[in-house]
């Protein structure tokens, strides 16, 4: 396969991964581009369409590192939301746990017979 026709493929992949918030996908795009880019490059100098695919994979993966920080930064802010109600999730769940051990311990609470 030509660099130009990898160049395109690492792209596509990456391009999709992306749109998907495919994180996993992502890392291994990125994994292959950082392994494929070097040994193309030894091969010599690069043709005016290569240039153009690799500027087009080069903006892709720009885009990726945005969409990724973004995600990121949704991720920290939501575990901070959880972090700072802590205490109200875990009273919840224990009013929660009580409640069912009540029901089940006390046949006349919930009307039936054993």
């Amino acid at each position: 396969m030509d660099r130009q026709q990898s160049l395109l493929q690492l792209a596509q992949k990456m391009s999709a991964a992306t749109a998907a918030a495919d994180w996993t996908a992502l890392v291994a795009v990125n994994t292959l581009m950082a392994a494929a880019l070097p040994t193309m490059a030894a091969q010599g100098p690069w043709s005016p369409a290569e240039r153009a695919a690799l500027a087009a994979l080069r903006q892709l993966h720009l885009q990726a590192q945005h969409c990724a920080h973004l995600a990121s930064g949704e991720l920290a802010a939501r575990m901070s939301e959880m972090q700072s109600n802590k205490e109200g999730w875990m009273a919840y769940a224990m009013t929660g746990e009580d409640n069912e051990l009540d029901e089940h311990s006390d046949p006349a609470a919930t009307g039936t017979t054993a």
